[in-house]
């Protein structure tokens, strides 16, 4: 039984002076995000933590946070760039709260596909926003996906631009996409995710706008009536972690964190793309009734909230975006 104890506390002893002699100890790392387990930023997120735990021999532990257990998206901001939380999986649009030129991403009928919006942020765009959130403390690791975002309410179809008129719709509390619905005529109101449920079934609301995925895992269809595949909007979701916390790994370590939060990007848009299709039908199958929308009619109408935010994006990023978006 000696000889057993002995050999166990050799062994720590070993691993110990091995991570003294690096330079890094074992790291462990909360990633949190506002969604249910049930979505695939949470699946996908799980997978990554796996890969990391093993390809790092349990050098890097990830700890998953699901459905605002770190609170919603702008607190998570927040505490990233205070150190108070060390990542998120959040969605891009949220960092405008630490520069508006977050906002790029959410210019209504930017982004024709999904292949479309991949080139942008992968590439040129992409990075210039992961520089900005550098300069705040915060380490982009990769663009993962929140997909399309489509409309739903209570009272009718939505087909054309005027079909919004006066119809009270919770959208996500930034100044564009308030200023979208408002141009549109829609009655614009900034309400909690987690309290967007019980608003739509107390009327406080009429309709809300999001990816097919959310509406079903959050069984918006039992308090929404109609679904009109607007695509109005392509959102992002970005992989991140506090500066402080990265410093702590190692430089094998962090190569080996970034390729797979790559890895495990790919499998969720791979997976956001399956999904459209099947939670649209599973929808339909839970009586919404879905439309198409003019989606011509929409791109001419918010023409005018492309043309207000070119001086907060400047010319470069708006170039970007015509470049990419074509």
């Amino acid at each position: 039984m000696m000889k057993k104890l002995a050999l166990v506390l050799s062994f720590a002893l070993a691993a110990t002076a091995l991570f003294a002699a690096s330079g890094f100890a074992a790291t462990t790392i909360k990633i949190g995000h506002v969604l249910n387990t049930d979505h695939s930023w949470h699946k996908n997120l799980a997978g990554f933590a796996n890969d990391v735990k093993k390809e790092t021999e349990g050098r890097v532990t990830i700890q998953l946070y699901p459905s605002g257990q770190l609170g919603n998206e702008k607190d998570m901001v927040e505490g990233l760039t205070f150190g108070t939380v060390d990542g998120g999986l959040i969605g891009g649009g949220s960092f405008q709260s630490i520069d508006p030129k977050f906002g790029i991403e959410a210019l209504p009928y930017a982004w024709p596909t999904h292949e479309a919006a991949y080139k942008a942020f992968d590439g040129k765009l992409g990075k210039y926003l992961f520089d900005l959130l550098g300069k705040k403390g915060i380490v982009g690791l990769a663009w993962w996906e929140n997909g399309f975002r489509h409309i739903t309410n209570n009272k009718k179809p939505v087909v054309k631009p005027e079909d919004l008129k006066g119809l009270k719709l919770r959208v996500t509390p930034d100044k564009m996409r308030l200023d979208t619905f408002k141009l549109l005529g829609a009655a614009p109101m900034a309400i909690n995710f987690g309290e967007l449920y019980s608003a739509l079934q107390q009327g406080v609301v009429d309709g809300q706008e999001n990816p097919y995925a959310i509406i079903y895992s959050n069984a918006f269809n039992e308090v929404q009536k109609y679904l009109s595949k607007s695509g109005h909007i392509w959102g992002s979701a970005v992989l991140c972690v506090n500066s402080d916390v990265w410093n702590k790994l190692s430089v094998k370590d962090k190569e080996t964190v970034r390729k797979l939060a790559q890895k495990w990007c790919a499998a969720q848009r791979k997976e956001t793309i399956k999904e459209e299709n099947e939670f649209l039908d599973k929808l339909k199958a839970k009586g919404m009734k879905v439309n198409d929308v003019d989606k011509a009619a929409f791109q001419k109408a918010v023409q005018p909230v492309w043309k207000s935010y070119e001086s907060t994006f400047g010319k470069e990023l708006m170039d970007m975006v015509h470049e990419y978006g074509k």
